[in-house]
């Protein structure tokens, strides 16, 4: 997947007209290091079937990659924060959102690179 799918380009390039590229990179490490909470608590909902926790950190990680400019992750996550489907289901877009969410901070480490 290519950086342009994964990432909202035009939200990063603002940021980096008014930001340095010190205060980006804190800006992905805290992303990094909050998404990885974000799934650790969505996964534990799965396992105790807690649809509140599912909403409440769905929409909580959904606002971080918004601000991130994670735009697959961000979509991923406006789909399923409400869902009512089964907890087989759930497990599965967790996967998937794992997986997303992994590709997009690859993408910007990428695009961090070239800047």
């Amino acid at each position: 997947m290519t950086t342009t799918q994964q990432l909202d380009l035009t939200l990063i390039n603002g940021y980096l007209e008014v930001l340095d590229m010190d205060v980006i990179e804190q800006m992905l490490d805290l992303y990094i290091q909050q998404s990885a909470l974000y799934l650790e608590v969505i996964n534990r909902a799965v396992v105790d079937t807690d649809q509140k926790a599912w909403q409440e950190q769905c929409h909580k990680m959904k606002g971080s990659a918004a601000s991130a400019g994670f735009f697959l992750v961000h979509q991923k996550l406006i789909a399923i924060e409400k869902s009512t489907e089964s907890w087989q289901v759930k497990a599965e877009h967790l996967r998937v959102l794992d997986s997303l969410n992994q590709e997009a901070i690859e993408a910007f480490q990428q695009w961090l690179a070239v800047q």
